[in-house]
């Protein structure tokens, strides 16, 4: 990359990163707050990835599916912003609420780029405290936006706000979260305009299409050092909350001089429980493990996707069709999504690439009327995992991993905001998987309520533990407990004051078998 590009790359990158601090900052949330669970992205007229901050994969490789979704019904005017969350017009679960709006230049009759947030709301109503329940179809899981102009001339619509603010158990902080996206619009819009300003549009117009093909070059170059190849991988997450069987996920993945394929097509059909994945996500989850593949610093923006087709059925748990419950389709199929790609490309770079991390982001939702005459509460968080190992290093423990880039939330900001204290937070020894390289541990995470609460738990890796490479062992299951009983990895509870939950999460898988390191191991990991 020249350095001209170089320079362009890191302004774009920018816009988005600063956007994703405002969000942060402004936001009222813990989840937003805390936990970061939130992306931002600019995207040029055609409404193509331009640049990504550095937030979460699951978001990012699937939020242009919503900006089409936006531009394919409406113009976009200056000063409007666009909302909505429906997974079957470019969203991932409801609880990501997703904003798009237009910038314009000059005397243009269209708009010449679009900026975009998207954000994990901690409740939008549905059958359970934040949204996130084990549910048979979607319309149980919360308030289904399509794409809707919340905000008009700088304004929210008064009447759209209210029914939206209506069918939340928390709307203040909605609204405090609301407003942290419309503020990083602005400032995406204010600096946008002065690279506009210092370049000129021409320039910056030119230098986004630049980028663009130079992630395709990138990802092409990658592409040519893998064999050409035919390798299929298959897992499968647990079972969908609503029966014991396994579902499947399986990957056929051709690889021909610089393209890919990457098929999902004998996956399994989409599940009565909310473990369905949409096309978008599915989408994310293979952006995410080819841009894993390139070690250096790239643009994650649309020309990665170019070389790479993916092909899905409609109807099946990685394309999933309405009424599907999604709930769990971004948070945990598409962690077995990327398990599943990395397992095949493992086959096609042999030693090259990790063993599986836990694979699940442990969800835990819950909420109730307050404490004392108090404000009803609702909270979402997800728990860490351990990371899979590689040839050159164990594992790291307690890590959010792949399509997740999440924090945890301090215990102080947990406790004083929730009528919950965390009894035990530690690592959990021995989970992560035996090998040369050890796999990562997992975390024990203790809760005990001080008020009755609704409580949902969507987590995966309960039954089929995540397993090793290049003959490492597998790590050792999750499990969810209840009063020292074990519970469902799925499921919704009614829990009392009193009552503990603890969650010990998977670790990582590990790597090699034997006490000597092959002679032709990789000294630094391609993912």
């Amino acid at each position: 990359m020249n350095l001209e590009l170089e320079v362009f790359r890191n302004l774009f990158v920018s816009i988005a990163e600063e956007m994703g601090i405002v969000l942060r900052r402004t936001s009222f949330s813990p989840n937003i707050k805390e936990r970061r669970d939130y992306s931002c992205a600019l995207y040029d007229a055609m409404g193509r990835t331009v640049a990504m901050g550095d937030h979460m994969p699951a978001h990012l490789g699937a939020m242009p599916a919503s900006v089409k979704a936006v531009t394919d019904e409406f113009r976009v005017r200056a000063g409007e912003i666009y909302f909505l969350n429906d997974p079957f017009r470019g969203g991932t679960h409801l609880p990501d609420i997703t904003s798009v709006s237009a910038v314009y230049v000059e005397d243009s009759g269209d708009p010449a780029f679009y900026l975009a947030t998207r954000a994990h709301h901690a409740d939008v109503g549905g059958m359970a405290p934040g949204s996130m329940p084990l549910a048979k179809e979607i319309y149980q899981e919360g308030l289904r936006i399509p794409p809707v102009r919340l905000v008009r001339d700088g304004e929210y619509e008064p009447a759209l706000l209210s029914l939206i603010l209506s069918n939340v158990r928390t709307p203040d902080e909605r609204l405090g979260d609301l407003s942290a996206q419309v503020a990083a619009h602005r400032v995406g819009e204010r600096r946008l305009r002065e690279a506009l300003a210092r370049h000129g549009t021409a320039e910056v117009v030119r230098q986004m299409a630049v980028l663009q093909d130079y992630g395709e070059a990138v990802m092409r170059n990658r592409l040519e050092t893998i064999p050409d190849c035919q390798c299929e991988f298959r897992d499968w997450l647990d079972d969908d909350g609503f029966g014991s069987e396994p579902v499947a996920i399986q990957c056929r993945l051709t690889v021909e001089g610089s393209d890919a394929t990457v098929d999902f097509r004998d996956s399994a059909p989409q599940t009565h429980g909310g473990v369905n994945a949409n096309r978008a996500i599915t989408t994310s989850a293979v952006m995410y493990c080819f841009r894993c593949l390139v070690d250096a610093e790239i643009p994650y923006n649309e020309g990665i996707l170019r070389p790479i087709r993916i092909l899905t059925r409609p109807g099946s748990v990685c394309d999933a069709l309405l009424p599907a419950s999604t709930a769990a389709g971004n948070v945990e199929t598409s962690q077995r999504l990327v398990d599943a790609v990395l397992g095949a490309l493992r086959q096609a770079l042999p030693g090259k690439l990790p063993a599986s991390s836990s694979g699940t982001m442990n969800n835990i939702s819950f909420g109730g009327s307050g404490r004392q005459g108090k404000q009803p509460f609702s909270y979402y968080e997800t728990i860490a995992g351990g990371m899979g190992a590689w040839a050159g290093a164990d594992g790291l423990n307690g890590v959010h991993t792949h399509m997740t880039n999440s924090l945890n939330t301090p215990v102080e900001a947990f406790e004083q905001q929730y009528p919950v204290r965390i009894v035990r937070y530690r690592l959990r020894p021995g989970s992560g998987g035996p090998g040369l390289r050890r796999g990562g541990d997992g975390v024990i995470r203790e809760y005990e309520f001080l008020a009755d609460a609704s409580l949902a738990i969507l987590s995966e890796r309960r039954k089929r533990a995540p397993s090793g490479a290049e003959g490492g062992g597998a790590a050792k299951p999750g499990r969810n407990l209840l009063n020292d009983r074990v519970i469902p990895s799925k499921g919704n509870f009614a829990v009392r004051r009193g009552d503990r939950l603890r969650i010990e999460t998977p670790g990582g898988g590990g790597y090699f078998s034997s006490m000597k390191l092959p002679t032709n191991s990789a000294s630094t990991p391609d993912a």
